[in-house]
């Protein structure tokens, strides 16, 4: 979700002073994560009840934050593949922007490691679509991105990251009981399916939650040593104060 901020402003680029149309630059504060459809690797599904759901809680986070915020792109990731946006993107993207001209489409591209240095890498893209000139098709054109660093977490964001690992876990169920409640399936069977789905849910917790976990106790304790120095920095200038008067 972003704001939208509406006029011109000036920069100054390779070629000199130049006019930026910021009414067609978009902030993004928040996502929502929602739960997958479809779980096919080349498939990412959103209803018509998730898009209204997430108009919503644009409603409740514009009220919480004194920002307006209305849902204005998508995203999805692209894991072990290159960034760019496969032709189901692109005609996906292009039906959103018949409801929505400003809308956009953002893909990450993780588990990506550097040949050269072998490290992990994460790769990301913002694109809308157009019309082929020569063919009935959508061609992509790819949308300046800029991303701002920040030390602290809101608490917006904070909450949709703990939310995933109850989101996947939701899914998991929700399979397993689809499959469980059918009628035909003879023991042995509902034994591989019930091995499967706490196979899956170790995995989950693996690559997930146990990261996740982790990366929460590691900035609580940045956090307490950060509230120690400005506490320490506080009793030093109230000292300062008292020598001045």
């Amino acid at each position: 979700m972003l704001t939208d901020r509406p006029g011109l402003s000036s920069s100054l680029g390779r070629e000199g002073l130049a006019l930026v149309d910021t009414s067609r630059i978009v902030h993004i504060h928040s996502v929502i994560i929602l739960r997958r459809s479809d779980k096919r690797k080349d498939r990412v599904e959103i209803s018509p009840e998730q898009l209204s759901a997430a108009s919503t809680e644009a409603e409740r986070l514009a009220e919480m934050t004194g920002r307006p915020m209305r849902v204005v792109g998508w995203y999805h990731s692209h894991p072990h593949i290159t960034v760019w946006p496969s032709h189901v993107d692109v005609r996906t993207q292009a039906m959103y922007q018949m409801m929505d001209q400003g809308f956009v489409g953002l893909i990450f591209s993780c588990f990506i490691e550097d040949k050269n240095t072998k490290t992990g890498r994460i790769l990301y893209t913002c694109f809308q679509s157009i019309q082929a000139q020569k063919s009935s098709e959508y061609e992509r054109i790819e949308i300046p991105i800029h991303v701002v660093p920040h030390e602290t977490i809101g608490k917006v964001c904070l909450e949709s990251a703990v939310e995933l690992p109850k989101i996947l876990c939701q899914e998991e169920q929700d399979a397993y009981r689809r499959i469980h409640s059918l009628t035909h399936l003879d023991s042995v069977t509902k034994i591989h399916n019930g091995s499967v789905f706490t196979k899956n849910l170790c995995s989950q917790m693996s690559a997930i939650s146990g990261p996740l976990l982790q990366w929460l106790e590691d900035r609580l304790e940045q956090n307490k040593q950060r509230v120690q120095e400005l506490q320490q920095e506080k009793e030093q200038l109230l000292e300062e104060l008292a020598a001045l008067e």
